[in-house]
């Protein structure tokens, strides 16, 4: 074992997606990387199998899941320099009619499911007094977008826990850095628009192209790639003095001004963006 090398623990590395691009980023600075993901979809990263990246089973909506995972990299590697919350679900249609249970599900991957992560590893890196916790949001955590109100909650959540949680561990010398990425060309956001090809809704019935079109919105035009945004991400957590916060991709400008637009103004811009502009 090179005890030289960081190692670095990722979730969410499904291949297609964000934290697959990260897993080789990482990797291609010399640290030694656990690439986790669903027990059923461990087979999609055996091609990022090598010297310096392992497959790691790992459900982070799972208590059982992430304390396992987590005591299965300690007694391989006997520490987590680098933990990547990457892992997120998306959540697309109209508050007032999407299911629960979808919502819920929302929350336990992209809120809660950092939170497990960081109850298990945090204490450890505390311990040893050095660490780096990277927390995966977005810019729809400060500026909320109709058809997508419930993912976007989630990712306030994790803009606000980032917040607290790098004021309270800043006396231990663990680092927290919050990745606030815009418009990124993924998995999730093309499983989206696949899952909502299928529904219907009752209250919003006409409104169905303009729902898609949120669901979607990520992966069209100028999107960044997600290697583009993986490659930058892992370059700043690894400097010697890591950002508070890492805001890239397309649309991060735009949506900076939104967060200092008055609410009419705001408003004003989605309604006419997502079909809201008209009475019924």
């Amino acid at each position: 074992m090179d005890g030289t090398k960081r190692v670095v623990l990722i979730t969410g590395c499904g291949k297609g997606g964000i934290g697959y691009e990260y897993c080789k980023a990482f990797a291609s600075h010399g640290c030694y990387v656990f690439a986790s993901d669903l027990p059923d979809r461990l087979h999609d990263l055996a091609d990022l199998a090598s010297e310096n990246v392992e497959p790691l089973e790992l459900d982070v909506s799972s208590d059982e899941s992430v304390a396992a995972a987590v005591s299965e990299v300690l007694a391989s590697r006997g520490r987590i320099d680098v933990l990547v919350n990457n892992a997120g679900v998306g959540s697309t249609g109209p508050l007032a009619e999407l299911n629960l249970d979808e919502i819920r599900r929302a929350w336990e991957v992209n809120a809660l499911g950092q939170v497990r992560l960081v109850q298990e590893v945090a204490p450890r890196m505390a311990a040893r007094r050095a660490g780096r916790i990277v927390n995966v949001g977005s810019v729809v955590g400060a500026v909320a977008t109709p058809w997508a109100g419930s993912y976007c909650a989630t990712k306030a959540a994790v803009d606000a826990m980032s917040d607290a949680l790098r004021v309270e561990l800043r006396p231990f010398g663990v680092h927290v850095i919050k990745v606030v990425p815009g418009a990124v060309r993924s998995g999730l956001g093309r499983a989206n628009a696949e899952r909502l090809a299928a529904r219907s809704w009752r209250l919003y019935e006409g409104f169905e192209d303009a729902i898609a079109g949120r669901a979607g919105a990520s992966q069209v035009g100028r999107a960044t790639e997600p290697g583009v945004l993986a490659r930058h991400v892992a370059r700043r957590v690894l400097s010697p003095r890591p950002p508070r916060a890492i805001v890239f991709g397309h649309m991060t400008g735009l949506f900076a001004a939104l967060a200092w637009s008055p609410l009419w103004l705001r408003d004003w811009f989605f309604a006419k963006r997502f079909g809201l502009d008209k009475k019924l």
